[in-house]
């Protein structure tokens, strides 16, 4: 219906073109002709702008609607300075909307705004830009439908609501979010997407005038409600319009209603969905915009809202919704918005004894959401873990298939002969079945002893598999990363002997490389840096060979390969010693080595945690001396008056001097302390799950 919509008001704004006179476009024409060239100033050039826009007064419709003149237009409001502009818009305020949907004219719509945002910057000129957006909002409420449901005027619009928040007005976060994007949200690997306010703003926007918008355009689109839902342009305005005002709880308990529906009867009472209208949301959760834009409700809803549509609309339903191909993704951002360890009974109740199924039928989506709210909510992750592990594997065979099974759940479940199944060697790794992967191993290690065993019993070969594949790598680095027990990771670390030049070489394998690195004893990090002196050359031609070199030392073991085993001994000998002075008086060696492959459990964070071996490292790289409690880190003791001194101390003064050395060290939790490195990026990043095919 969306489509039909569309190209109805795309023949309307096909009407309102008129030919432009051939004087007119002469000029437009010189004008172009003069701007390629360089022999026009930049003074000269502002005069000439405002003169040209000067002479499109009455005729903003026909130059806009023009294909080769929008192009001059749209240079025109580039280079022009702010009255001019203003003008320009104010003058066209009133077919503003029939520019906007126009193939053509909407690019001139957005070359206006993206320059009015520019301008914003001069606080002199809030007042007209404020004055000229407020005018071209009154002549959109004349026919916001019309606009919306336009595929050039649902961008403008788009644009338009972003630049009245303050945000950039072609930031792809409000125009289309990829899936990956969103999927990484979800599974708690970056932060939430709904806090608005944590985006970097370009200016304070105009919130008032933003809330006026959106309220009055659905005011004024109550009788077509039902058609805006399922429009796919117009699902698009109202997504981005709810994500804007993410965080506005008033205004969301308001707009929300209207968007689900709700009788204004219900709205006045507080009551908002019954029975019919929860029927009514289930069935349209089949369509596609609907479930888009049933997300970013989810998303955005406030809490007491959220709980009445977790009741009233999903309850009892859930597994229902999640075997449909566009419900699965509603039910996956319901699970991702849960508040509380009560929702997430239920969810489970619902779904728990679902996962084999739901792997069967293509939706791993809905167990990876899953997955990640428990450990998002710390509740439910040991029965998680047991029915994902319960869901591929069963009672009488071997743990080792747990984790091939998850990576090539598609292949696992299509094969008739299932206990003989077997992976095909080269064959690629599924991205749901590795971000799952990565989020068990997010969990403490005593939850997750049935992957733990199946990582470790892999034979060698399928060890290198897993490393060489992008989705495979990331499961490898997220247990190597894990709380796991050091020697364990070992167990997987030394299947790699061999192949750690391979790996260093491949774009995805460095970063797999370094964390076995950091999980390894001298005599096996001796092993992996001998591999990569024998490519040295070869590796520091990639992307991230130089890095990976200078982290590992390469040339330092190359040339003075003594040195280098000192130097790798000191940093071991100086992170048990920071363990023995800072960590449990329990501690034992188990824990000791848990400490030095980064999974120790210290009352430090672990970002703490990191930044301290970050220090101890630099230091060490630096040939600097620190001590810990009078001890170097070469293991003498220092030779001064001062250590004299200490040993007739008291306890209290003891006591101080531990306190302040312990304060040194964890002084790098303040970000302002320490300068990190640059963050390397690599090329899989948020690979691209299974998407639907509406474009977000």
């Amino acid at each position: 219906m969306g489509s039909v919509v569309g190209s109805e008001f795309s023949a309307m704004a096909v009407h309102y073109r008129k030919q432009v006179d051939p004087e007119t476009a002469k000029y437009f024409s010189e004008i172009a002709k003069a701007f390629e060239g360089t022999g026009v100033d930049l003074e000269e050039r502002k005069v000439i702008c405002g003169n040209a826009l000067e002479e499109t007064r009455g005729k903003e419709v026909e130059l806009a609607t023009d294909y080769i003149i929008s192009h001059t237009l749209q240079t025109l409001l580039e280079a022009c300075d702010v009255d001019h502009l203003c003008g320009f818009l104010q003058s066209c305020s009133k077919v503003f909307s029939c520019i906007s949907m126009d193939r053509s004219g909407s690019h001139v719509a957005e070359t206006a705004l993206k320059s009015l945002s520019v301008h914003l910057q001069d606080y002199e000129a809030r007042s007209i830009i404020e004055e000229t957006l407020s005018m071209i909002c009154q002549a959109i409420l004349l026919n916001p439908v019309d606009v919306m449901c336009n595929c050039y005027g649902s961008h403008v619009l788009r644009s338009l609501l972003c630049l009245c928040k303050g945000l950039a007005i072609d930031s792809s976060e409000f125009h289309a979010t990829k899936s990956s994007v969103v999927l990484a949200d979800r599974l708690n690997f970056k932060a939430s997407r709904s806090d608005v306010n944590g985006l970097q703003h370009l200016h304070e926007g105009f919130p008032d005038l933003l809330k006026l918008l959106v309220l009055n355009m659905l005011n004024c689109s109550r009788e077509d409600i039902l058609m805006l839902q399922v429009d796919q342009y117009g699902s698009l305005v109202l997504q981005t319009a709810l994500k804007l005002l993410a965080g506005e709880e008033d205004e969301l308990l308001h707009i929300i209603p209207i968007l689900l529906g709700c009788s204004q009867e219900n709205r006045a009472e507080g009551n908002f969905i019954d029975s019919t209208l929860g029927q009514q949301s289930r069935d349209l959760m089949k369509e596609t915009a609907y479930s888009h834009l049933m997300e970013v409700i989810l998303e955005v809803a406030p809490e007491s809202l959220f709980n009445e549509m977790f009741t009233k609309v999903f309850r009892n339903s859930i597994f229902d919704i999640s075997t449909h191909y566009c419900g699965n993704f509603v039910v996956q951002a319901l699970i991702s918005h849960a508040r509380s360890e009560v929702q997430m009974e239920l969810l489970w109740q619902e779904l728990g004894q679902k996962f084999r199924d739901l792997l069967k039928m293509g939706r791993p989506g809905v167990i990876a959401s899953f997955v990640a709210a428990c450990q998002r909510l710390h509740t439910h992750e040991y029965k998680c873990c047991q029915a994902l592990a319960a869901a591929v594997h069963l009672e009488n065979e071997s743990p080792k298939c747990i984790i091939p099974r998850i990576l090539f759940f598609d292949s696992y479940f299509y094969c008739e002969d299932k206990p003989n199944w077997e992976w095909t060697s080269g064959a690629k790794m599924h991205v749901i079945g590795s971000l799952i992967l990565q989020s068990i191993f997010r969990y403490p290690s005593e939850f997750i002893q049935p992957f733990i065993a199946s990582m470790t019993s892999m034979e060698p070969v399928h060890v290198l598999e897993v490393a060489k594949d992008a989705a495979g790598a990331r499961v490898l680095e997220a247990f190597l990363g894990s709380d796991v027990s050091a020697k364990q990771k070992r167990k997987v670390v030394v299947k790699l002997k061999g192949h750690f030049g391979d790996l260093s070489v491949n774009p995805s394998g460095s970063f797999t490389v370094e964390k076995c690195f950091a999980a390894s004893v001298l005599s096996l990090r001796e092993a992996i840096v001998s591999e990569l002196s024998s490519i040295e050359t070869e590796l520091s031609k990639t992307k991230q060979g130089p890095y990976l070199l200078k982290k590992l030392d390469v040339h330092g073991f190359t040339a003075r390969p003594d040195q280098w085993r000192s130097k790798q001994a000191s940093k071991e000998s100086t992170y048990k010693k920071f363990y023995a002075t800072f960590g449990s008086t329990e501690s034992k060696m188990s824990k000791i080595d848990d400490f030095l492959s980064g999974s120790s459990n210290l009352s430090t964070a672990p970002q703490s945690l990191k930044k301290v071996k970050k220090v101890i490292d630099d230091n060490l790289s630096a040939n600097q001396k620190f001590n810990i409690q009078g001890m170097r880190f070469d293991g003498s003791r220092q030779k001064s008056k001062n250590q004299k001194k200490e040993r007739n101390h008291s306890e209290a003064t003891q006591a101080v001097v531990t306190n302040k050395t312990s304060a040194n060290f964890l002084e790098n939790e303040k970000p302002d302390k320490l300068v990190e490195k640059k963050k390397r990026h690599r090329k899989d990043d948020h690979p691209k799950p299974y998407t639907k095919k509406l474009k977000r």
